[in-house]
């Protein structure tokens, strides 16, 4: 049983202490352990003072980034970065006036429903001219620049209504002029009467003429309204200018009469100065609307075709037009059926 508990002969210990890497932090070489460390000995001896580890350099304070008030102007950055925010502002500028566009045509198909809400058989009521109730004579026309034209326009159409007004005042001065001429030269009694034919004669014309078209043309986009205002108000400014020149014996009160007037009476000819004054001045508006309007229209849907076609369309809807159509046919029928063979 000896060859069971015996044991080899020791070896030559080891002991893990001695170990190079752990002998060179022995105590001696100045570093605090806890084996050379008793809280309960009160005797005095060297004492070990523990190391402090080493500071840490010193790092400067940073201050952290200012935030702009809102009465502090912003940095923006670059010209790179303002060149988007201005590209950014004209799009939202683009934008807005799209929606405007957009707002205004919704409001011009209100009005639209608005007056087909009226029935096929109904109609407003007319409230132009203005007339007192105990007159004969009722409206003609019903007019209200305000509901039935768009907001665009409006400006526009009430600038061609007061134009219409300044020429009707105009002729009325006109006709004063030439009865003052007729008082000091009795034979002046021609242009005299000529004035009055014309002060009765382009008021409601040029109501009817040219007034009435271009405010249907701006009130329903209408391409033959438009093209119907462009030729008699085309007419209309050539009349202007004949007046403005003032060919004697023609009725007007124009530059030739007036300086010849101003032989006979100067306070005569001063009036009828006033009165060549008003025509030039009538003359260079109706230039300066013509050349507005045709921009206006330029920027519409109008065309000749639309123009053709609304006409066509017009005609046809026209009830006595229909009804002679039917009668010449029926007529060039039975001529034909009767004819002798």
């Amino acid at each position: 049983m000896s060859k069971y508990t015996s044991f080899p002969e020791p070896m030559e210990d080891q002991n893990p202490f001695q170990d190079p890497a752990v002998t060179q932090h022995s105590s001696n070489t100045g570093y605090a352990t806890l084996d050379l460390y008793n809280p309960f000995d009160n005797t005095t001896g060297p004492q070990h003072e523990a190391t402090s580890p080493s500071a840490p350099p010193s790092v400067p304070a940073q201050t952290p980034p200012s935030r702009t008030t809102p009465t502090e102007p912003r940095n923006y950055g670059s010209y790179n970065s303002q060149t988007a925010v201005n590209a950014t502002t004209a799009e939202l500028l683009r934008k807005q006036e799209e929606l405007e566009k957009k707002a205004r045509e919704l409001e011009r198909r209100e009005r639209e429903l608005e007056s087909h809400s009226l029935g096929p058989g109904a109609s407003r009521q007319n409230n132009w001219p203005p007339l007192p109730s105990f007159c004969p004579v009722g409206p003609c026309f019903y007019q209200d620049i305000n509901v039935e034209i768009t907001q665009r326009f409006q400006r526009t159409v009430t600038i061609m209504y007061y134009f219409w007004m300044f020429g009707t005042c105009t002729l009325l001065f006109n006709l004063i002029s030439s009865l003052a001429m007729f008082c000091v030269d009795s034979t002046g009694g021609v242009g005299l009467g000529l004035a009055i034919l014309w002060a009765l004669l382009f008021t409601p014309c040029s109501f009817v003429c040219w007034y009435r078209p271009v405010y249907k043309a701006f009130r329903s986009d209408s391409s033959f309204n438009f093209f119907a205002f462009f030729f008699i108000f085309f007419a209309q400014v050539v009349v202007y200018v004949i007046m403005t020149i003032g060919i004697p014996g023609w009725g007007f009160s124009g530059w030739i009469v007036s300086l010849a007037a101003l032989k006979t009476s100067v306070p005569v000819g001063a009036i009828m100065m006033m009165n060549a004054i008003l025509f030039t001045a009538q003359t260079a508006m109706g230039v300066v609307m013509l050349k507005r309007i045709h921009s206006l229209y330029r920027q519409t849907d109008a065309s000749f075709q639309k123009a053709q076609a609304e006409f066509a369309t017009g005609v046809m809807a026209n009830q006595a037009v229909r009804q002679a159509a039917t009668t010449a046919a029926a007529s060039a029928a039975q001529g034909a059926f009767t004819a002798p063979r």
